[in-house]
């Protein structure tokens, strides 16, 4: 048989008989005085168990242990191995399907944010803040914790979320979040020096929780550039300056 007879009695394609010349997993038949590959019996049973092999999830290398006699690993312990990696994936497919499950409910619903996908603690607290003001911060803001969400070590993300879901439970205060959310909506343009960055500094500090104010007497209070360079960056001066008076606001009254 040439490549190609034996390439389609197996299943195969020619070019993979190639490659597993390549590797040493078939080993090269006798050529003919022209050059052209011989192919018997012998070699389409090791080209067939090597596809049986492969379809069942094994690489080429732990192809090569399987077909190698003095590698020691035998086939039982080889397919042992590939049955737990799969039921490993089989956990990991089942919990994101479970995930996805959570969010076509949720767009189904109309509740998916345009942050989405976010952590059902998050969309929870979305739902809670209603619907989105038209308003830049607003939007920012939602940015920012649906980053948060994603990157900040589970400790410090579900502390941040209880706090933020303590203030959704207060109509009055999510009122008060869209209008400081309006504040510095209008110091977009205004300098470090216009007397609304106090007021608005002062509109946010009376806005956040006094576990907020405890978070930050146990970090010692605002290091300068700390929270700027992280969050800050499409701030204007005046919004920077704000946030960053409530922030002192709010440590300063830490216990």
């Amino acid at each position: 048989m040439r490549i190609g007879e034996i390439a389609a009695l197996v299943g195969v394609t020619p070019r993979a008989v190639r490659h597993y010349h390549h590797l040493g997993l078939l080993p090269e038949p006798v050529r003919l005085p022209n050059g052209y590959r011989e192919y018997g019996i012998r070699d389409a049973v090791l080209l067939a168990r090597i596809r049986r092999l492969t379809e069942l999830g094994l690489g080429l290398d732990e192809v090569r242990d399987v077909l190698a006699d003095d590698e020691g690993r035998e086939l039982v312990e080889v397919l042992g191995e590939l049955d737990a990696d799969l039921a490993r994936q089989e956990a990991v497919i089942r919990e994101r399907r479970e995930r996805l499950a959570e969010l076509l409910g949720e767009a189904r619903a109309g509740r998916l944010t345009a942050e989405g996908p976010v952590s059902p603690e998050l969309a929870e607290l979305f739902a809670g803040l209603g619907e989105v003001p038209e308003s830049p911060m607003a939007v920012m803001d939602r940015e920012i914790l649906a980053l948060l969400d994603t990157v900040a070590p589970d400790e410090e993300r579900t502390r941040l979320l209880a706090t933020m879901r303590a203030m959704t439970t207060d109509p009055e205060a999510v009122a008060r979040a869209h209008d400081v959310y309006a504040r510095l909506d209008a110091l977009a343009d205004a300098d470090r020096d216009d007397p609304r960055v106090a007021e608005t500094g002062q509109a946010l500090a009376d806005l956040l929780p006094d576990s907020v104010a405890a978070q930050l007497g146990e970090q010692g209070g605002v290091r300068p550039g700390q929270l700027a360079e992280a969050f800050f960056g499409d701030f204007s001066p005046a919004q920077s300056a704000a946030v960053l008076h409530a922030l002192r606001l709010v440590a300063e009254r830490a216990p």
